[in-house]
């Protein structure tokens, strides 16, 4: 019966797609072997030049969102996590929510937030920081002045001293 029990749990585990795509490989690797790997992509943007960029978000509980580009052949061209500070760094004013979007993935649904006093929309991602903490990164629109901000945040602190709860990186 445990025997039973584990070899279900093993083909489970077997049919699930990764989480970050590790043995694709740029260059080497095809669209096929990441949609085998990766599994369906929550969106699929087009490239300037006639390839796909293929987007994994692995929130809320998780840190990352992918960013898989292929280029018109179908070949990997690059795997990336777009939830880092170098990502984070290139929100500016004048922004769309869809330059956004395409920058860092789309944001965890039940963290949107509309604040109608303000005319104002927050979007929230989780993250692993450079401290190897969980943190959160907001991007606020402005409706009014169409001005774009960022916020950050580690709203999981706990404990004597409030520690955040580290994420293994």
């Amino acid at each position: 019966m445990r025997l039973a029990a584990w070899l279900c749990v093993a083909c489970g585990l077997a049919g699930c797609a990764a989480y970050d795509g590790y043995p694709l490989q740029a260059g080497l690797s095809s669209k096929a072997e990441v949609l085998q790997t990766m599994g369906r992509p929550a969106e699929v943007w087009p490239t300037k030049s006639g390839g796909e960029t293929l987007v994994y978000p692995r929130g809320p509980m998780g840190f990352h969102t992918f960013m898989i580009t292929v280029d018109a052949e179908g070949r990997l061209l690059a795997r990336e996590n777009a939830l880092e500070p170098r990502s984070f760094a290139l929100i500016q004013a004048g922004m769309t929510e869809e330059d956004v979007r395409r920058l860092l993935g789309p944001p965890v649904p039940h963290w949107t937030v509309y604040f109608e006093a303000r005319d104002e929309l927050v979007w929230e991602w989780r993250f692993c920081d450079d401290w190897g903490q969980v943190a959160r990164f907001d991007v606020l629109f402005d409706g009014m002045s169409g001005i774009v901000r960022t916020s950050y945040q580690r709203p999981e602190l706990r404990g004597f001293g409030l520690s955040a709860p580290t994420c293994g990186h």
